[in-house]
């Protein structure tokens, strides 16, 4: 079995990342969540939030045998990599703009230490989901029941209330 991580800030964890992890899972990896904090982006969850709610749900999935949650370390995805003898990088693609974002950053992970990028499709069901999209439609009172597992659903809840 490979070793592989799935970065990214899961600012929730959406039904089009959960798609993502079983997917790399059923393709026979080991998948790394490597949860980081990106500055560039207003968070609404805090980093142990984010955790919980993402290994409630791997939990509830069936797949805690097959995925791990860690916190990305300050410093270059192929030196995580490196330290966890991954032996690529997955990241999900919902569109040539998502392409375009990501080709230079797999070119450059290769290039520094030859960590490949393994893209998957996102199921054409989660295309129109983005962390982002769903944190503004939770603030502005939309309904997001239907993009978010229940532990990313309750945790965003929790922020709000709290909020």
């Amino acid at each position: 079995m490979s070793t592989v991580v799935l970065p990214g800030s899961f600012d929730p964890f959406t039904l089009g990342h959960l798609d993502l992890t079983r997917r790399a899972v059923a393709l026979g990896h080991r998948v790394v969540i490597a949860v980081s904090h990106n500055p560039s982006k207003a968070g609404t969850l805090g980093l142990e939030a984010r955790k919980t709610a993402i290994a409630e749900t791997v939990e509830a999935d069936g797949m805690s045998d097959s995925v791990e949650i860690r916190t990305l370390p300050k410093g270059l995805l192929v030196d995580f990599c490196r330290e966890l003898g991954a032996d690529a990088v997955v990241r999900g693609l919902r569109s040539q703009l998502d392409l375009a974002y990501e080709e230079p950053m797999a070119r450059m992970n290769h290039h520094l230490a030859g960590v490949d990028t393994v893209f998957l499709l996102t199921d054409s069901a989660y295309s129109h989901i983005s962390s982002s999209l769903v944190r503004e439609v939770n603030a502005l009172g939309g309904d997001v029941s239907d993009m978010l597992p229940g532990p990313s659903l309750d945790a965003l809840r929790a922020a709000a209330d709290v909020s």
